[in-house]
């Protein structure tokens, strides 16, 4: 009798933990590695919101808090809903939980049976359909492609629903393309959504302050009320306010949801960390001046990287709309042969080589559901990405 559980053959290791921690391996080595594989921004937390953290470790705010989160926070959420996005949501209907990743796993094992679809636009974080198959779900994958620069069509969420969809995975700005959905175009896909009453919304606003040019945030319960029922809106402090060890996720939806999910919560890890909590109520009722800043240097790293990898030979690379990757195309480049006499077959093996031969590591774009591609993470330093830029060039150019 096998001593592991059936539904790990279901699941695949994270991509971008594996290439990050391949990384640190090859530095830990003596390599000369830039590592643009991590979704995590390079600045610190911001000071007012580790002194928030401190004053509450010297209040003694150290016990158990409540499974929800303490009230404080959930309030902050609420503000924060309302003021930023337009939303009614009481304190009573929020949650927070340690990081993202809990809230979408807690929704789905709350809500899904086996059989279950839920449509996930491709390309995905790569956690998506794991999360879904984990929870005795089915991932339904509609295609974002190039020529529309990674945004799904309502033709494409259209096609996907069948009677046993349950949700609609959605995620703008997005990891991994950047692609950011203008009101109009998010209007199309909710126009959708609204003709077919038993789909629900789970939207992953992660990236929410991470724009670029003229595009507007928008989050689908605010462009169509009548969502407002059967959505869950999911947020966080990561990448915002540059808190990922932090590890506070938040979100708000219909009661009935949030209890379900505060039972699961319950019975698994109970609370997120109190001085996180307190750290992540500063983060959302404090200064906000920063981000401007940040968003920004972003923008001009973005312009950056977009230039040097169109300027690499048989790369092409959409210029995104917002969050801090980027998701080229080495179509091109497949059937080539590189320097180490290794015929490039897939974005898999370009990465690879490209790693080996030129300490650059990224993650192939067949983890996201759409290749041949790749993704550049440019939360990095200027510095690291014009040589990473110069790296992935003379690659490129080497190649045969």
């Amino acid at each position: 009798m096998a001593f592991l559980a059936d539904t790990l053959k279901r699941v695949k290791p994270s991509a971008t933990i594996a290439v990050t921690q391949k990384a640190r391996d090859l530095k830990a080595q003596g390599r000369d590695i830039i590592s643009l594989g991590a979704g995590e921004p390079d600045f610190d937390t911001p000071e007012n919101i580790k002194q928030a953290a401190i004053e509450a470790i010297k209040r003694g705010e150290t016990k158990y808090p409540p499974v929800s989160g303490i009230q404080p926070l959930r309030e902050a959420i609420a503000r924060k809903f309302k003021r930023e996005n337009g939303l009614d949501y009481t304190p009573a209907q929020t949650i927070v939980a340690t990081g993202g990743k809990q809230i979408l796993y807690n929704a789905f094992l709350a809500t899904l049976n086996p059989g279950d679809e839920v449509i996930v636009p491709a390309p995905y974080w790569v956690s998506y359909p794991e999360m879904v198959a984990l929870n005795g779900g089915t991932p339904v994958f509609a295609k974002a492609t190039i020529e529309n620069n990674f945004k799904l069509t309502p033709e494409a969420l259209e096609a996907a629903i069948t009677p046993r969809t349950k949700w609609f995975l959605f995620n703008s700005p997005s990891n991994p393309s950047g692609a950011a959905y203008t009101w109009d175009e998010l209007k199309k896909l909710t126009d959708v959504l609204v003709r077919h009453p038993h789909v629900w919304v789970l939207t992953d606003d992660m990236y929410e302050h991470l724009l670029y040019g003229d595009v507007k945030f928008a989050t689908p319960a605010q462009v169509e009320p009548r969502l407002y029922e059967r959505t869950l809106t999911m947020n966080g402090v990561s990448k915002a306010y540059a808190m990922t060890g932090w590890r506070i996720g938040y979100a708000a939806g219909p009661i009935e949801l949030i209890k379900a999910m505060d039972m699961v919560q319950g019975q698994q890890t109970s609370g997120a960390s109190t001085i996180a909590q307190w750290a992540s109520v500063e983060a959302l009722d404090g200064p906000q001046d920063f981000l401007e800043e940040r968003r920004q240097i972003f923008e001009r790293r973005r312009d950056l990287i977009v230039s040097m990898l169109n300027q690499a030979h048989g790369v092409q690379c959409p210029t995104p709309e917002g969050a801090f990757y980027v998701y080229p195309s080495c179509a091109k480049l497949i059937g080539a042969t590189a320097p180490s006499g290794k015929k490039i077959e897939t974005d898999e093996d370009f990465v690879g080589e490209l790693l080996q031969e030129e300490g650059v590591a990224v993650v192939h774009g067949s983890a996201f559901g759409l290749g041949p591609n790749f993704r550049i993470s440019y939360a990095a330093s200027t510095e690291a990405l014009e040589e990473a830029g110069q790296r992935i060039q003379r690659f490129c150019a080497n190649l045969r």
